[in-house]
């Protein structure tokens, strides 16, 4: 989804009126943000063109982390494209030991009834690594990687 469109969706649950006094912008400001750009690449100049062009030049991603924080959520790195052909059961698999990992990281950290500042670290690293292998493995049944036409061997 493109900004404009995304400003779009928004203005029809928030009003464009609020967001204009709650940021002491004109009007017309908040809905130039829901025009196309006039030419193909441009932006519109709103707040999400320029963090995307930001994520975009720094790479950085602790700015789409800080983000998802200030919403209440958090960022999850889109996982790398599973290679083709992969069998569904390992996959599964896969999934299934990185939770066997976590609980056991977990278990480990907890076993003194006291969690401390770099067992915290370990189990988020944990919990991050989980939520990446699922994302890869739920993007992947998204795309018909698991399909019946995908078990039928290529001619």
């Amino acid at each position: 989804m493109e900004p404009h469109e995304l400003m779009k969706d928004v203005l029809k649950r928030t009003s464009a009126k609020q967001i204009a006094a709650d940021l002491g912008l004109s009007l017309s400001l908040i809905y130039k943000w829901t025009e196309e750009p006039m030419k193909e690449g441009g932006t519109s100049g709103s707040p999400l063109d320029r963090i995307r062009d930001l994520v975009r030049s720094t790479r950085d991603p602790h700015i789409p982390q800080w983000i998802c924080e200030e919403a209440g959520g958090f960022f999850i790195r889109n996982p790398k494209t599973l290679p083709p052909n992969r069998p569904l059961i390992p996959l599964t698999n896969d999934i299934v030991q990185e939770f066997a990992d976590m609980l056991a990281t977990i278990a480990q950290s907890s076993a003194d009834s006291v969690i401390t500042k770099d067992e915290a670290k370990r189990i988020r690293a944990r919990w991050e690594e989980l939520k990446s292998v699922t994302e890869g493995f739920v993007h992947a049944a998204e795309e018909g990687a698991f399909s019946v036409e995908k078990l039928k061997p290529q001619a």
